[in-house]
């Protein structure tokens, strides 16, 4: 959201893609299987949690200290939204604990255990489908919108989004601990 208010609609929607590729991402470890992948996450998970969190309070400290754009960006170069893209799946993908909830979501629908994979197929591509379309509702949603906030309100907006980003990524670190 504080992208799009930012940057526009399409470097929001960039954003959200990232984390919905994630989310299926882990959808597929945890409904085709993958355990050996899994297992790897799931023993790495102190090393991701910490990175994760450092990743946390860079993005926090950027977002309280960055100046509001004046205007929507209309024409985003590809570089910027591969960067939005990346930045948001490195952010999403360093949350192990996604992981978790998959498997026991997909366990608990019987989705891979019977090695017939069209149902994981279906449901990961529905994950992502799903997350996507919401990504793009939110993003033309708030860019709708986002011509009534004055340069103030950017500035608050993007203070509390970085206040927001920095406490979890304190949490984060803090759970290693």
């Amino acid at each position: 959201m504080q992208r799009t208010l930012s940057e526009g609609r399409l470097s929001g929607f960039a954003s959200g893609l990232g984390a919905a590729s994630a989310d299926a991402v882990y959808g597929a470890i945890a409904g085709f299987g993958i355990t050996v992948l899994s297992s790897l996450l799931l023993d790495h998970r102190t090393g991701i949690r910490v990175g994760g969190g450092l990743l946390l309070l860079y993005l926090g400290v950027r977002s309280f200290r960055a100046e509001p754009a004046e205007t929507a960006v209309s024409t985003a170069d590809v570089r910027g939204l591969l960067g939005d893209y990346g930045s948001t799946f490195l952010l999403t993908i360093t949350n192990p604990v996604t992981v978790i909830a998959f498997v026991g979501i997909f366990a608990g629908l019987g989705v891979g255990v019977s090695g017939d994979y069209s149902d994981a197929t279906a449901l990961v591509g529905g994950v992502f489908l799903g997350s996507s379309l919401w990504w793009l509702a939110l993003s033309a949603g708030v860019s709708r919108f986002r011509s009534r906030f004055t340069r103030s309100v950017m500035r608050r907006v993007s203070q509390l989004a970085g206040a927001v980003l920095v406490g979890f990524g304190l949490l984060a670190i803090w759970g290693v601990l």
